[in-house]
């Protein structure tokens, strides 16, 4: 059985504590994590609406490209401004 003393008691709870790693580093790794899956949505996000789409310099390139797309029988495109790389790409969801 274990010491009654209130020191003895503490220090097997510091003991206790230092062995589990503080809660600072549980905090920290989690903080971590968290970014870094924030940080892996934001790319992938990017890529999805800019990196893997055809750019355009312009909005009227982009419309008459969309234009030349409609007249080979694609489905209606929509042009929009990019927020990544601030140019254009066509969509086909609506506006």
């Amino acid at each position: 059985m274990g010491s009654k003393k209130r020191s003895a008691w503490q220090k097997q709870k510091a003991e206790f504590a230092a062995s589990l790693g503080g809660m600072d580093d549980l905090f920290a790794s989690e903080n971590a994590r968290s970014q870094r899956h924030d940080e892996e949505r934001a790319a992938a996000l990017r890529h999805k609406a800019c990196e893997r789409k055809n750019r355009y310099a312009s909005r009227y390139e982009a419309e008459l490209t969309a234009a030349e797309c409609a007249e080979h029988g694609a489905p209606p495109l929509h042009v929009y401004r990019c927020p990544y790389c601030n140019g254009w790409h066509l969509t086909s969801k609506g506006e």
